[in-house]
This record gives structure tokens, sequence and C-alpha cells, in this order.
């Protein structure tokens, strides 16, 4: 019992993952609006082996971003895939929670659409519709990033899964409002299952969240998996990145069709590790593009981040 409680209490929230039509528009959101930082950037050819960029098999990229480096913050994988303007949102992804005067102040300076909606609590959108609900409280030191609320058509079938499976700590439970509180430790972000009526809809923008786990435990949880009869996306398998670490995952989905990643810790902590430079590659690789497809694109003097408006799609 102690040796399972050890490993459980080694896994760590890591992001959710955000498909973005507008890297401009979304890269300005949660850069002067929120205050993240972008964390690291990094194009690709072709499609992932885990379609962690969907079911597109082009041109690809990814941007981390966050109030700090993932070893310790929930942050935000931001998947442009390249030609590909809007999805299509489902009731899936019902928000993420954080701690933020600053980005109250940010969101009413810069005329972005923010409503308070309880004392305290303002809710906005980024680019594409995600729903982000800011509570105006001092920015903590520790991470901001309260909760990501996901929706279920069976509260309880899905405690089962996430509690019982996975191994997640019920922190608060609400069988009236139908809704729940997971984490896998009191200090991150937690994972929120609000139950909903009738059947969970993904759209064509649907998520993914990640954990990190020693990497021994990956044969494990998918063996797991297997025995009950869950379902496995993505087997165990290897992920490339050019010049940097190769991570194994494990790709999972919830009864409701959650996605969910597992990737061994060990070598995610060399992949996630801040890279100084991923302002620039994402403003240089945003900027090239718009001037493409944008065949009369004026002359920009402006940062790409300052920039509200300008689409990446033609």
């Amino acid at each position: 019992m102690a040796e399972a409680a050890a490993a459980l209490a080694s896994r760590r929230a890591l992001h959710f993952v955000f498909k973005v039509g507008n890297r401009f528009q979304t890269a300005r959101f949660y850069r002067d609006l929120l205050g993240m930082k972008i964390l690291r950037h990094e194009e690709f050819e072709e499609g992932c082996k885990a379609s962690c960029n969907g079911p597109y098999d082009g041109k690809w990229s990814k941007t981390m971003v966050g109030y700090g480096p993932e070893d310790n913050h929930f942050v935000a994988e931001l998947t442009y895939n390249y030609g590909i303007g809007d999805y299509k949102l489902g009731n899936d992804f019902m928000g993420l929670t954080l701690v933020s005067s600053q980005a109250v102040t940010n969101a009413k300076k810069s005329e972005w659409p923010v409503r308070e909606i309880a004392e305290g609590i303002f809710e906005t959108e980024a680019p594409g519709g995600y729903k982000f609900y800011l509570k105006n409280d001092s920015q903590p030191s520790s991470d901001p990033v309260l909760k990501v609320t996901l929706a279920v058509s069976d509260l309880c079938r899905s405690l089962h899964y996430w509690s019982d499976l996975l191994g997640m700590k019920v922190y608060e439970k609400d069988e009236e409002q139908q809704r729940a509180l997971l984490g896998y430790a009191d200090n991150q972000c937690k994972l929120e299952l609000q139950g909903i009526k009738g059947a969970v809809d993904h759209g064509t923008a649907f998520g993914r969240i990640a954990f990190s786990c020693p990497k021994k435990e990956l044969p494990d949880i998918e063996a797991l998996m297997k025995k009950e009869s869950q379902k496995i996306l993505t087997p165990l398998v290897s992920l490339d990145t050019p010049g940097k670490a190769t991570v194994q995952v494990v790709i999972l989905a919830d009864p409701d069709g959650h996605e969910i990643c597992f990737v061994g810790d060990e070598a995610f902590q060399e992949l996630s590790k801040m890279d100084p430079s991923g302002d620039k590659l994402l403003d240089d690789v945003s900027l090239a593009y718009l001037l493409i497809t944008v065949p009369f694109a004026p002359v920009l003097t402006e940062q790409p981040q300052s920039m509200l408006g300008w689409g990446e799609s033609p």
C-alpha cells in the first residue's frame, strides 16, 4: 500500500492541449491578457504518432505557455495545424480557472470581453471560444492555475475511472450539483468533473489533458486499462522532438472520450525545459506565415504579440 501511494504521489498534472486557429490573437490573449510566458515553441513537418495535433497529417506547431515551468506549473499547449483556421467547439471543455487580478485588469484595459458572473469571478474567452474563469485576487507565488473543468455524462462512472483506476484523490464531491474535484497532490492543478445532461460532444476542437509519471509506470497503466476493458487510443510509444529528448507516452480515453496522456517523467523533464528563444521562434514563424498567406499584408513595425486581428489562415 505504501509503495502504491508513493507511486501516485509522484504523478504530476502537466498541461491541457488547445487547438488554435490564429496564433497572433492566441499569443496576445495568453501573453498580454493572462500574463503567461512562452515556455517553448516547436515546429513539426508531419502529424504526431500519438495524434498530439489531432487527426491531421500535415505541418503543425506546438507552443507551451504558462506562468512558470511544467516542473511546478500547469500550462497550456497551443496546437496549430497549418491551414486550419477554426475548430468546432463541443460541450466537453467547460473552462480553466486561475487566480490573477492583473488578468482582470488587463482584460478591462484592452477592452477584451469579460463579465463578472459571481463576486470576484470573471468569465472570458480565449480565441476559439475556450472559456477561462479569472479570480480577482492577487496572483499567488505558487501556480495561479487552480483547475480544469471537463463535462461528464455519468459522474459516478467517471469517478470510478479517474479515482479508482487512475488513482486521483477526491478532494470534493457534491452529488446535488453533480461535480467533483480531484487531483494527485494538494499543490497541483485540479481536475473538476461536472455532470451534464446528455452526451459529451467533443466537436473538432477536442483537447487532451496530460500527466507525468515515472517511466516504469507506463506499461502498468497500459496493462490496467487493458484488464479493465478501457479505451487505449495510443499504446505505449516513443515520440521524437528534433534536437530534444525522446519521451514515451500512453494515450487513454475516459468513458466520455476525454483524451488523457501519461508521459514518462524523466525524459519529459528534459524535453520541457524553458527555451529563452520561445517568444522569438513563435513570432518569427507566425509573421512569416502571415506574409505568405496574405500577399498584400503591410510591413509590420510592431512585434506580432501586440497585433490584434491578423489571422494566419488564408
